[in-house]
């Protein structure tokens, strides 16, 4: 997957969810500043950045984002009810906020810079139950949201793809994020799969 060129500021979206390069995120959108962002994300073509909140919340005054993102590009949306905008956005790569400002209407813009494109790391030796949690996931179809072409053999794609999916704490998905190699964060995964004894989600 190519590294996608973005403009010189990108808009924030800071929300309580950690999205992964590759995943899917819906979104209700509401509110005046937001609204706007997706209108002008979509005439431009852009991408936007989906941070975890540090502090704040998802309405009102702006919030503080964790300072590692993932960019996010729309892929589908519709506005079924008059006001609201329901979209559907696409992970791309990962970014750490450079500088961050908001405007007025409380929309936070951020110069960033992405991080390291992660490779197709081979799954580690001892890592194959997260595959194969994974595997029975998807054939149960558990998780609609996972886009094919399915990569078990990529621990960079098994990872993010667990990550979103098992009941993670938020704090745990953005060290998960935050993680440079796919391989270390299935390790990590994994670990945390047999410590908890999952088989499989509930």
């Amino acid at each position: 997957m190519s590294v996608p060129a973005v403009p010189d500021e990108i808009a924030l979206f800071p929300l309580h969810t950690v999205l992964f390069p590759g995943g899917l995120l819906p979104l209700r959108v509401f509110e005046p500043r937001y609204m706007e962002m997706v209108s002008a994300c979509l005439r431009a073509s852009q991408p936007f950045g989906v941070c975890l909140i540090r502090e704040g919340r998802e309405v009102g005054a702006p919030a503080v984002p964790h300072p590692v993102g993932c960019l996010a590009r729309i892929v589908q949306w519709d506005m079924q009810q008059l006001g609201v905008l329901n979209i559907v956005a696409r992970g791309e790569a990962r970014f750490r906020i450079i500088e961050r400002r908001v405007q007025r209407d409380g929309l936070a813009l951020a110069r960033i810079e992405l991080l390291a494109e992660e490779g197709n790391e081979a799954v580690p030796e001892g890592s194959e139950v997260g595959v194969r949690l994974l595997r029975t996931i998807i054939d149960e179809g558990a998780s609609a949201r996972i886009e094919e072409p399915f990569r078990f053999e990529s621990a960079s794609w098994v990872s993010a793809r667990l990550a979103e999916i098992l009941p993670l704490s938020a704090a745990m998905k953005q060290d998960l994020l935050e993680t440079d190699a796919g391989d270390r964060r299935l390790d990590t995964l994994c670990e945390f799969l047999r410590k908890q004894k999952l088989g499989r989600p509930a």
